[in-house]
């Protein structure tokens, strides 16, 4: 190898070098700059949805209907029934659920998971 290729050798080596650190930096910032712009749109969504809701709690009508469903508000001389117990279907999906607690369940899991297969 002669010196001339030597010496074009080494500045191929330092051009790369010293555009090795400015291209990461690059590439870190581009993909800063997509995060923030994912970031801002999120921002905007729940910003419109937050306006949409302060829309919806500006009109009477809206908070009428959730205080009689939710606080269960009435007018004078109405009357009003609260039924306690669940639904029919509620008292089933009860019935359905599992019988051990779940640590016997976790331990059952575990023993048969120790338990060589067929």
């Amino acid at each position: 190898m002669t010196s001339r290729a030597a010496v074009l050798a080494l500045l191929v080596c330092v051009i790369a070098l010293s555009l090795a650190y400015p291209l990461r930096e690059y590439i870190a910032q581009r993909a800063q700059i997509a995060q923030l712009k994912e970031e801002r749109e999120r921002t905007r969504e729940a910003v419109a949805e937050l306006a949409e809701r302060y829309e919806e709690l500006r009109d009477p009508a809206y908070i009428e209907r959730e205080a009689r469903s939710r606080l269960h508000y009435q007018y004078p001389g109405e009357q009003a029934y609260i039924i306690l117990g669940g639904t029919p279907e509620e008292e089933t999906a009860e019935e359905t659920g599992p019988v051990d607690p779940w640590f016997v369940e976790l331990w059952d899991s575990v023993v048969e998971a120790d338990r060589p297969r067929d």
